[in-house]
């Protein structure tokens, strides 16, 4: 059986609103069992995450940290995914981790902002000047035509080099930026809140990516009572990261405030209810995710 090697050359070819319709379509098959490994060395670390969707196949996807590597001119980050065959598990094909990884951080948010915002909704502002928000920027960009795009850093000139690169607009007052947004994507690396629930204007989306550690949150816990909170997986988020076991212990908020994930996307319930809700979505990821992900990777580098 020959294995497919899908790379970087197929990125052309891909659609993120086709992408987000795939992440729907696998949500609507059986719940997907995942695992998780991590296996450490100092400062290095081994992450394996595992996920099986009955008539999906299997995914494992290997990624090494190893912080010192800049130093030797190579990523910090390397890995793969394989998919394995549903029938048989035999191994399929191998997809590029890093395309993988960028399309399903910024496919997730985009398919809850599609769901969640105002349609509308035409002022974008990106928090964060990194890798993710450069995907944010791409993904926004396909699913919200005509949107005008804002970015705030707390450097500035990483968010004016964003900026300039994308065609935003560099903010200089994160407060002032948030209350004039119709959409919000964080994706920084905080520990301690950046967005205050005072700032958020009725209609608001607030999607949150950065946070994903139990120490790390990039919303505080006023954000959480004046919205109605979604996301991507219950499974991956409550108890896992900051950003909802922060609120939770305030007080803030309860398990049952979580209105839906995108399990619940076949019943409706993943929806925005009128124009002046406030609504937040946590994406959390999971190996789910970059099943589904490689998958449609993979039908279409077979299709081209």
């Amino acid at each position: 059986m020959t294995i497919e090697i899908v790379g970087p050359e197929i990125e052309p070819s891909l659609d993120w609103i086709a992408l987000t319709e795939a992440i729907v379509a696998g949500h609507a098959l059986p719940r997907a069992e995942v695992a998780d490994t991590i296996l450490r060395r100092r400062a290095d670390t081994l992450l394996t995450r595992s996920a099986w969707i009955d008539g999906l196949g299997l995914a494992v996807k290997a990624a090494s940290v190893f912080p010192d590597n800049p130093r030797r001119g190579i990523p910090a980050i390397d890995g793969v995914v394989n998919l394995l065959s549903d029938a048989t598990g035999a191994l399929e094909a191998l997809v590029d981790f890093t395309l993988v990884t960028k399309w399903k951080t910024a496919g997730d948010s985009l398919l809850a902002a599609r769901r969640l915002a105002r349609p509308d909704a035409r002022e974008i502002l990106i928090v964060g000047a990194g890798a993710v928000a450069h995907s944010i920027a791409e993904a926004y960009a396909a699913g919200f035509p005509g949107a005008r795009f804002a970015v705030w850093a707390r450097k500035p000139e990483a968010a004016a080099a964003l900026a300039e690169a994308t065609g935003a607009v560099a903010a200089p007052d994160l407060e002032r930026a948030v209350g004039a947004a119709e959409i919000i994507v964080t994706a920084t690396m905080a520990t301690a809140p950046v967005i205050r629930g005072e700032w958020l204007r009725p209609g608001t989306h607030l999607d949150l990516i950065g946070a994903y550690r139990p120490d790390m949150r990039e919303a505080d816990s006023d954000c959480f009572r004046r919205a109605r909170v979604f996301c991507d997986s219950r499974a991956t988020t409550i108890h896992h990261i900051g950003e909802f076991m922060a609120p939770l212990a305030e007080g803030a908020m309860t398990e049952a405030d979580i209105v839906a994930d995108y399990y619940d996307l076949g019943s409706g319930a993943f929806a925005r209810r009128s124009d002046d809700e406030i609504t937040l979505c946590k994406n959390g990821g999971g190996a789910h995710l970059d099943l589904m992900t490689a998958r449609y990777i993979l039908s279409v580098a077979r299709s081209a």
